[in-house]
């Protein structure tokens, strides 16, 4: 007889997948057993029934790879706790290389293992034949080894987590849908079923591809779509050939994997096929589509001509099931912004299966300690806007996402679908004058330019690509003329009000107590002395504030705040980012030709370092702020949004107008620099003291982070933020390339860029100290140092200040 629901639970988790019982398990090993799993219909029934249940290892960032690793000890000790067979095998995979970008995308990936600690090997053509003798290597030119990769049967693993859980006491109810989502006081309170309400202190939505639905009846955006995604199935192999590790050919879009004598081939088309466009009917479970042989012509000859015995065995079974896709290819994870307590793990983009044992640890440590337990922003659903929950575009970006999952990942690489979202009002402006467009957090934003009337190409390369030149142009005369910026995407937040100066004392770890008409870059810290965020504040008035922050931190930003500032003042929080465009006009040259055009006195002792002044510029009233993220005098231009393009008129129709400049060379002059970048350089993990970002962090107020921060001053520091320099001209760096010192490895760059005014690539990077020591000027000017730039070591200079004017003179100046 099946018993009652309970009342109430602590947590009930919603979605009954590897992911869902994965988030019950860690609850429970962390002490939690008042939780409820609540599945609509069966375990696995949504999309992990038919997971090819491939086990992969190498992420694209250090923390993802960590909780994949970490996922990966997880699945080989599980059968042993439960009692309940996995079928994991822990056989490796190979990834071909079957073009020479491909190549080099390899042999960057295994010097990036090599910074998280990922044993990789590389392998020639008649090595990889060696390893899976049923491949033609005809075409290949190489191909990396993971030999700790593996395969499990994915109901298996979900009955396996679930046991465990229960072992603890959680309790796991099968056909239950879930039919509302609970709220009181701001915050989740329950859920309803057909059997009555459950009271609980969390809900956390692992529903899949019934995500997006479970959350909307909380008012909550969860931004997937599903997409049809398919396999065959090969009859017996004629000569079986054992145990082979996964096989993974990404540049015709496949992956074989053995099993039982058969192969599975598995598919990520270029043009998906989406799915559920009027939502996933609540009875689909168990879901098999129709076969479309047609869609798949392409890679079905492409695996019969890699693997020929592919053909000469025949297809068992054509498999399409489907599964859902986030915007940006990168799963959602935490607590939603919108209502505290309800927390989402959902969108796995086809990768659900190697990421539950992780996903499911850090999101049960979030829950039970109140802060996710490592940087999670790759996954963060606080990355995610409003407009990305819009139905046509989940539905446009899905028919791209899909294959990029095997597609080239060239630095730079822009989305092709669901573009020209949010524009900036100039941008009909700057497309007339070259500009090629990339895109971030929905703008287009100019990231290099053209010759006038053009659309430039937008090429892709290990090396140095088509737009090179032009790139370095723009960057050059920044350093030494004029040049102006759209940065019109930045996140402008507006705090006013009565309190408003006492709000952002508690959050700001600088102060902000200053005169109106002052501009301060500080930091918003953790209690751990994290760094959330960093920001610009520019005190307008007595009440009122402007927060600035880059276009990808604007809800995380303002959720920061708004769960931050407190209640008890007077305060409000508004986001003003759509009505003002900025422009950054940059360059040794900014203070002339801002005075020559405005008749203003721009001197320093008139407009210092930090302030702003208001200007006439055509018919506005702009707002002139005297900052800088690229290392040079300049301004920002703060303009109401219907003035801007009369103002770029008239700035565009002087003489000596500026260059127009693109993201592309705004990057390179603030690596350069030595300017960080949240998300990057430093996240909430790192401490401001080790990051170089004392000056930013006040001893003489309290704030949010004080105490942490304090404690660290009294310690040395064995890890630090550096900035690195090539000595040879020619390599390029990217991120995530491994610094050694005398071999060792000894950190890994976060950012990196061609600084065209020193001549050679210049990175940051994070530097520990092999004996645990103080890192000091004096340990990183020996000549150990080296960077490993897709497999070669290449020797390099660190330093604690920029190789480009390291007293900020020029800022200055």
């Amino acid at each position: 007889m099946t018993k009652l629901l309970p009342g109430r639970a602590q947590v009930v988790i919603v979605g009954g997948g590897a992911v869902g019982c994965s988030v019950a398990y860690h609850l429970a090993h962390r002490g939690w057993r008042d939780v409820l799993l609540l599945e609509r219909d069966q375990l696995t029934s949504g999309t992990t029934w038919h997971a090819a249940g491939l086990v992969g290892q190498l992420r694209a960032t250090p923390n993802m790879t960590r909780l994949a690793q970490y996922g990966t000890e997880l699945y080989g000790a599980l059968e042993a706790e439960t009692g309940q067979p996995t079928g994991f095998l822990q056989r490796g995979s190979i990834m071909l290389a079957s073009s020479d970008g491909r190549m080099d995308e390899i042999r960057r990936a295994h010097s990036t293992a090599n910074c998280f600690g990922l044993e990789t090997h590389l392998l020639a053509p008649e090595e990889i034949q060696e390893r899976w003798p049923l491949v033609d290597t005809e075409g290949v030119r190489g191909g990396i080894w993971l030999p700790k990769d593996g395969q499990i049967n994915p109901a298996d693993l979900t009955q396996a987590l679930a046991r465990g859980a229960r072992q603890h006491g959680v309790t796991v109810r099968e056909r239950t849908p879930v039919r509302g989502i609970r709220r009181a006081n701001g915050r989740v309170a329950g859920v309803d079923t057909d059997e009555g309400t459950v009271e609980a202190e969390y809900v956390v939505n692992c529903a899949g591809m019934w995500g997006r639905e479970l959350g909307r009846m909380a008012d909550v955006d969860v931004p997937l779509h599903a997409a049809e995604h398919f396999y065959v199935v090969t009859e017996n192999l004629a000569e079986p050939p054992g145990a082979l590790p996964v096989l993974r050919d990404p540049d015709h879009a496949i992956y074989f994997k053995e099993d039982a004598g058969k192969l599975l081939v598995g598919m990520f088309e270029p043009v998906a096929k989406p799915w559920g466009m009027d939502g996933i009917p609540e009875d689909s479970s168990f879901t098999q589509l129709p076969e479309d042989w047609d869609h798949l012509a392409p890679q079905l000859e492409a695996a019969m001509e890699r693997v020929p015995a592919v053909g000469e065995a025949g297809i068992q079974l054509f498999f399409n099931g489907p599964e859902s896709f986030t915007p940006d290819d990168r799963y959602l994870l935490g607590e939603t912004p919108e209502l505290p307590g309800f927390f989402v793990a959902s969108g796995f983009n086809s990768v659900g299966v190697q990421s539950a044992g992780g996903a499911g640890r850090v999101l049960a440590d979030w829950i039970v300690d109140g802060h996710p337990p490592m940087d999670l922003s790759d996954v963060d659903i606080r990355r995610m806007l409003g407009f990305q929950n819009n139905r046509n575009y989940l539905h446009d970006r899905t028919v791209e996402g899909l294959g990029l999952l095997y597609a080239m990942h060239w630095p730079y690489r822009q989305y092709e679908t669901a573009r020209n979202v949010r524009r900036s009002p100039l941008h009909d402006r700057l497309a007339a004058r070259g500009a090629a467009f990339g895109e971030a957090a929905g703008w287009e934003r100019p990231d290099f330019y053209g010759d006038p009337g053009t659309t430039p190409t937008y090429d892709y390369s290990f090396g140095r690509p088509g737009w090179f030149e032009d790139h370095a142009a723009e960057h050059r005369a920044a350093r030494e003329d004029l040049v102006l910026f759209d940065q019109s995407a930045f996140a402008k937040l507006l705090v006013q009000g009565p309190d408003a100066e006492a709000a952002l004392q508690w959050v700001s770890s600088a102060r902000v107590d200053v005169e109106p008409g002052r501009s301060i870059y500080t930091l918003l810290l953790n209690a751990r002395g994290g760094i959330e965020s960093d920001v610009t504040i520019t005190r307008l008035d007595e009440e009122r504030f402007l927060i600035v922050s880059p276009a990808t931190a604007q809800r995380r930003d303002h959720e920061w705040l708004r769960a931050n500032l407190s209640r008890d003042l007077h305060v409000t929080v508004t986001d003003t980012t759509s009505s003002e465009a900025v422009m950054g006009l940059m360059g040794p040259r900014s203070r002339d030709f801002l005075q020559a055009l405005t008749g203003a006195d721009l001197s320093n002792e008139a407009c210092p370092f930090g302030h702003f002044v208001e200007l006439d510029i055509g018919y506005a009233r702009v707002r002139a702020v005297r900052m800088t993220y690229v290392g040079e005098l300049g301004w920002e231009l703060y303009v109401p949004t219907e003035f801007a393009a009369g103002v770029f008129d008239t700035i565009m129709g002087q003489a000596d107008a500026p260059r127009l400049a693109g993201f592309h060379a705004l990057h390179s002059l603030r690596t350069e620099s030595g300017y960080r970048h949240w998300g990057h350089d430093i996240t909430d993990e790192d401490d401001p003291l080790a990051a170089g970002l004392g000056f930013a962090v006040a001893r003489d107020k309290d704030f949010i982070g004080r105490e942490a921060v304090d404690a660290l001053r009294e310690q040395h520091r064995s890890k630090r933020l550096v900035s690195i320099r090539l000595d040879d001209p020619e390599p390029l760096l990217f991120h995530d390339e491994p610094i050694r010192l005398d071999g060792r490895i000894v950190g890994r760059t976060t950012s990196g860029r061609y600084g065209h005014s020193v001549g050679a690539a210049v990175a940051l990077g994070w530097v520990e100290h092999p004996d645990g020591a103080h890192i000091d000027a004096n340990f990183l000017e020996g000549d150990g140092f080296e960077v490993e730039v897709a497999g070669e070591p290449v020797a390099a200079r660190l330093s604690l200040k920029p190789f480009y004017d390291p007293r900020r003179e020029r800022v200055k100046g």
